[in-house]
């Protein structure tokens, strides 16, 4: 991946610089996003604009970019990089200042930065020949403020690094009542008895795009219960299929928890249907 957005221009990333005084660097003072694409299709493309405008609107950077505008810069990007199975990442900060104040500066300009990396193809809906991802679960210790996509992402990385130490995928998090928040880097549902949940939306967890999208697309395509509540660690414990979901990964089935295996150990039926579902409607949105 060469070519990268800057500020308004397409560069080598190699000539891509940034100043030490941006408030991105000094502060983790901006959000982001990741598109995914394949082929050159991008997947949920307005509903990850809507997020990244919310969250601008929530820690109140101003940005005059359009939809039209950011759709330019992704595909772009995945003509610059190949057009294959891409994450297009654009990241805003508030920009840099003069000094380092804690307060937001006036009068600065956002600093907008994209590139492309790549991402994993979308899994065949088979459940004999995906690889199941094994997990282990920590207490949620990162900020309330979840629902934000920030780019001071280190509560998060801490929780995803102890997975890597303990030679897992992923760790799913739990809060101090002992509730279900998300994983380090994915949303996460559950299935027990054909009964697929995940957790409502609140602080505690991010407004997954793929998540969104999964839920509306096995609700209109699916003849299942499907539930946003409260789940406790006891009822994820025992689930028959646990799922995580991201932008980067889609939907990906959990075999292994906290060194136990997730229902019979092997990838369930549930997780196939619902994997050839999104697979066929992803870029309906």
């Amino acid at each position: 991946m060469t070519t990268v957005y800057l500020d308004g221009k397409f560069m080598p990333m190699s000539e891509a610089k940034i100043s030490p005084m941006d408030r991105g660097f000094l502060f983790g003072d901006g959000v982001y996003e990741v598109i995914p694409s394949h082929s050159g299709k991008p997947v949920g493309f307005l509903q990850h604009m809507d997020r990244l405008k919310k969250n601008l609107a929530e820690i109140e950077i101003k940005v005059t970019m359009s939809d039209a505008d950011w759709r330019l810069v992704a595909e772009s990007l995945m003509a610059e990089n190949g057009n294959g199975c891409l994450g297009i990442y654009i990241h805003v900060s508030r920009g840099a200042d003069i000094t380092r104040f804690h307060a937001y500066p006036e009068h600065i300009k956002p600093t907008i930065f994209a590139f492309a990396f790549d991402i994993p193809e979308t899994p065949e809906p088979d459940k004999n020949t995906v690889k199941g991802y094994k997990v282990v679960s920590a207490e949620d210790m990162r900020w309330k403020r979840c629902h934000i996509k920030s780019t001071s992402l280190l509560g998060n990385v801490m929780h995803f690094q102890n997975g890597q130490e303990r030679g897992v995928h992923e760790t799913i998090l739990y809060n101090r009542l002992n509730e279900l928040t998300e994983a380090s880097s994915c949303n996460v549902f559950i299935v027990k008895n054909e009964v697929v949940a995940t957790p409502p939306l609140d602080n505690q967890l991010l407004p997954g795009v793929t998540r969104n999208m999964l839920i509306d697309i096995l609700r209109k395509e699916a003849v299942l219960e499907i539930q946003e509540r409260i789940i406790n660690m006891a009822e994820v414990r025992s689930a028959d299929e646990i799922w995580l979901t991201s932008s980067s990964r889609g939907v990906v089935p959990v075999v292994e928890l906290d060194g136990k295996q997730v229902g019979n150990g092997n990838v369930g039926d549930i997780w196939q249907l619902a994997q050839a579902l999104f697979s066929a409607h992803k870029f309906d949105y």
